[in-house]
């Protein structure tokens, strides 16, 4: 028996950003992924199916029944088999996956506790214009979803309550490290490798207003913010790992090479024209969006890949980057799993090679990545897939909360430099935390908001 989704169309009186905050802020679904497409925003709530892949095994759940088994060979086909037996009519998954999932396809040990986590929502909303389309398989879910949206009220100003994030922390070891895989680079071990350092951040977050300050500031490729299986996070993504369209046609976007967005003009163009002048920079770009082509060769035929852009510039939030875009097409009978098992995870995020990329990445950063770096996503029964590069993000798991930031490491790399771009990029996150008003109230009235934010 296959369940169909029950369909509405109801209008609102605020924006889709405040709509979708204002979802998940009313507290109706304990597991939310707010996703924010080229299409709009959509919010994916509760849980009708799941898949959980672990290291050593894969947790799937439908029609109210868990089955949890081991895997061997291809994680990804475990994940593929589950999706394409689902009895929903026209699903659509919403998730994550982490970093390390690519050290699991590639046989490698992995210390998490969970590599990609997706689940079929009960309900979900499409967000356009002044309209909400719903649908949902719980009709009282789907009428409380409806009666909320209609009594949102347009975002009321609630002050700016800063957080506290030391950007330097961590300052000295990240030189040590770049210094470090330079000399792996200079001693013929790899090309490229993407080096991250973590800033831990004390205060209680309010994840569904940061969100909605953050993407007042941002201007990203993509933007998500999602509560799943304890894990806490938003983000600000600059670019997509891969999009696949119905019919085949695959894209990816590399961004490499970077420098801040001031709010000067002059400054900005300076900084602009100094980007596409540096060698260091323009080189770590091309050698990105070559694996890029070689990447999407694999599984499109290789006569239809093509550099559609090639080093134009997009401006992110508190940075400006490098950016191009590869698009292929695919042979009919593979599918979206093909195209992100050749491409995952982003060359701009990992290095060239690839495996010794990881090598050095392992050697250098202290824990492993999860969702930093991995992606936030989604998959549908159309065979479409969108899935977003998890950067500019905040994290909260296990009673912790943190930020990440890295950058590209060549031969050419400066330590100080690099250290200088992790900062760029931390401001796009760091400035729109807003502490939770539990928090807030015990904060001195008259402690200057200057004095609390280091960015």
């Amino acid at each position: 028996m296959v369940f169909p989704y029950q369909k509405n169309t109801v209008p609102i009186g605020v924006e889709p950003l405040v709509a979708a905050t204002g979802l998940v802020a009313s507290g109706l679904f304990s597991t939310y992924v707010v996703y924010e497409s080229a299409d709009g925003w959509s919010v994916a709530g509760g849980v009708a199916a799941e898949v959980i892949l672990k290291p050593d095994s894969v947790r799937c759940t439908k029609d109210g029944t868990t089955v949890e088994r081991p895997w061997r060979g291809d994680p990804l086909t475990q994940v593929r088999e589950f999706l394409d037996g689902l009895e929903v009519a026209d699903w659509r998954a919403y998730g994550w996956s982490a970093f390390e999932l690519a050290y699991a396809v590639a046989g490698r040990p992995v210390g998490n506790d969970v590599l990609l986590h997706l689940v079929v929502p009960r309900t979900e909303i499409r967000l356009s214009g002044d309209q909400a389309h719903v649908r949902g398989l719980d009709p009282q879910e789907t009428a409380l979803v409806e009666k909320t949206l209609t009594g949102l009220e347009p975002e009321a100003p609630t002050g700016h309550r800063p957080v506290v994030v030391d950007i330097e922390a961590g300052a000295d070891a990240y030189r040590a490290s770049v210094t470090t895989v330079v000399d792996r680079i200079r001693a013929g071990r790899l090309q490229k490798a993407v080096v991250s350092r973590t800033i831990p951040v004390t205060s209680d977050i309010d994840f569904p207003a940061s969100y909605l300050a953050g993407r007042r500031a941002n201007t990203p490729a993509r933007s998500y913010l999602l509560n799943m299986g304890g894990l806490q996070a938003l983000g600000f993504s600059p670019e997509t790992v891969v999009e696949v369209e119905p019919d085949g046609t695959v894209s990816s976007q590399p961004l490499a090479g970077t420098r801040a967005l001031t709010g000067d003009a002059d400054e900005d163009r300076r900084l602009r024209e100094n980007l596409l002048a540096d060698p260091k920079e323009l080189h770590e770009h091309a050698i990105s969006v070559k694996v890029a082509v070689d990447e999407l060769a694999g599984p499109c035929k290789p006569e239809t890949v093509v550099v559609q852009e090639y080093m134009v510039i997009k401006e992110r939030g508190s940075v400006q980057h490098l950016a191009s875009r590869v698009v292929g097409r695919m042979p009919r009978e593979a599918g979206p799993w093909d195209a992100f098992a050749a491409v995952f995870p982003a060359v701009t995020a990992s290095g060239v090679p690839k495996h010794p990329a990881y090598d050095a990445i392992s050697a250098v950063e202290p824990r492993h990545r999860g969702l930093y770096a991995g992606t936030v996503m989604t998959v549908a029964q159309d065979g479409s897939m969108d899935a977003a590069l998890a950067l500019r993000s905040v994290f909260r798991q296990n009673g912790e909360t943190w930020l990440q930031a890295g950058a590209g490491i060549v031969e050419q790399s400066v330590p100080e430099r690099e250290l200088e771009e992790t900062r760029e990029k931390l401001r796009c996150v760091a400035g729109s935390l807003v502490a939770l008003a539990a928090e807030c109230a015990a904060v001195a009235p008259d402690e200057a908001p200057e004095k609390r934010l280091y960015v």
